[in-house]
């Protein structure tokens, strides 16, 4: 066994575990401040949402030795269907990353899975920055992401103003000056 993580597409095999994750307690207080939240992503229909993806919206799973341990998403934020991030310039990227399970926490994997994410997202030429929107009451993440190299670009809220989040952004040099072998 190794500590190894790779990423892979999510499809409607994981459907079931993307709902029992999105219940964990950990998932929700890193997604949502609202006390009687019962799941963390604003909908538990993972159906619906992995007959989304398309090359603006796609998630994967993340796996160490073939048994799932977390969960990305990244979108284009100028081409996605939501517009979540409202007005926004092209070429950039926005990554969402949970672990699943409490167990799971603190062992390096969540770096694992960043660092093959923005190798993915930098391997488009167009691609000039990774964007990241933790809540403003999650300070671990935000420690976590300025380790990566992750820069604070300011708070802002998100979905009608429930969800206030400090902003990061990775700039294609920062990432080259952060992983030059990456």
């Amino acid at each position: 066994m190794s500590d190894r993580v790779t990423l892979r597409p999510a499809n409607l095999d994981d459907v079931a575990l993307l709902r029992r994750w999105d219940r964990e307690s950990h998932v929700i207080a890193a997604t949502t401040d609202a006390a009687d939240a019962q799941f963390a992503h604003e909908t538990d229909d993972w159906s619906y949402e992995l007959a989304l993806q398309s090359q603006a919206y796609a998630y994967f799973i993340a796996e160490r030795d073939g048994r799932p341990i977390g969960a990305m998403q990244v979108i284009d934020p100028y081409e996605e269907p939501t517009h979540y991030w409202g007005e926004i310039p092209p070429n950039l990227r926005a990554v969402d990353i949970w672990i699943g399970e409490v167990g799971d926490l603190g062992r390096g994997y969540g770096e694992q899975m960043m660092r093959q994410m923005l190798q993915r997202c930098f391997a488009a030429p167009e691609v000039t920055a990774v964007l990241i929107d933790p809540l403003n009451s999650n300070t671990r993440s935000h420690k976590f992401y300025q380790r990566l190299g992750l820069v604070p670009q300011g708070r802002r809220t998100f979905n009608a103003g429930e969800d206030a989040c400090l902003v990061h952004e990775l700039s294609r040099a920062q990432w080259r000056k952060q992983f030059p072998g990456d």
